[in-house]
């Protein structure tokens, strides 16, 4: 998790950001789902902020390929012989 990686000293001390350029259509995309939930358009960034960086990493398909048990002969998923 990347916000895993900030010291907690300084993870409790917030931060202003200021996003310039959006376009239109991104900010009233924002301002129409920060409604749908009841919130300002600010506590909605806020919330995809965190949903976004806080989630696990993605494994690669060699990370979940080598998860796997190694049970079984290749010729007991020849589907191709009967």
């Amino acid at each position: 998790m990347l916000l895993s990686m900030i010291p907690i000293e300084e993870a409790a001390v917030a931060t202003n950001l200021v996003v310039r350029n959006v376009h239109e259509d991104v900010a009233l995309a924002l301002k129409q789902l920060a409604a749908a939930h009841g919130r300002s358009a600010e506590a909605e960034h806020r919330e995809i902020l965190i949903a976004v960086l806080q989630r696990p990493k993605r494994r690669s398909v060699a990370e979940i390929l080598s998860s796997m048990p190694n049970v079984g002969e290749d010729s007991d998923f020849d589907c191709r012989n009967g």
